[in-house]
């Protein structure tokens, strides 16, 4: 299974801000929209992503504030990325490695969507529960050999 096949089943809205968004704000679109990450978007391309864990990193430094600044100061500004291609055990070896639940889709400098670690998971899962239904049906079908006397 590819990212790509994942996108598909996931559908393709795509939550951004850009890096000059005021934290608060852009904590306010992730929980109107009840997302866990926005990618940063700067003149048409990917400058980062911002997750609740730079959320919670920013309330840290804040003292337990967000505090005024703008989003450029807490997104990470090298997210990990995957292609459409990629597939899907290398995504969940990545996201494990670098403890990363969200990574954004790009074809070369095209944001295609962000994909999670729920995302993955419900996907793999699917796909498990298909095989298993396939697997029962034909040992349910297997054919009997008859006995030579």
């Amino acid at each position: 299974m590819k990212v790509s096949e994942i996108l598909q089943v996931k559908g393709n809205i795509l939550f951004t801000i850009t890096p000059d968004t005021a934290i608060a704000d852009a904590v306010s679109v992730m929980e109107e929209k009840d997302i866990g990450s926005l990618v940063v978007m700067e003149y048409g391309d990917l400058a980062g992503i911002l997750t609740f864990r730079e959320v919670i990193r920013a309330i840290h430094k804040n003292n337990g504030s967000l505090g005024a600044g703008t989003v450029r100061k807490y997104m990470d500004d090298h997210p990990i990325t995957v292609t459409p291609e990629t597939e899907v055990n290398e995504v969940r070896r990545m996201m494990l490695e670098k403890h990363s639940r969200y990574l954004p889709v790009m074809d070369a400098k095209t944001l295609l969507g962000v994909i999670s670690f729920y995302d993955v998971a419900k996907a793999v899962l699917e796909a498990q529960s298909f095989e298993n239904k396939m697997l029962k049906a034909y040992i349910r079908d297997w054919p009997v050999e008859e006995s030579e006397e």
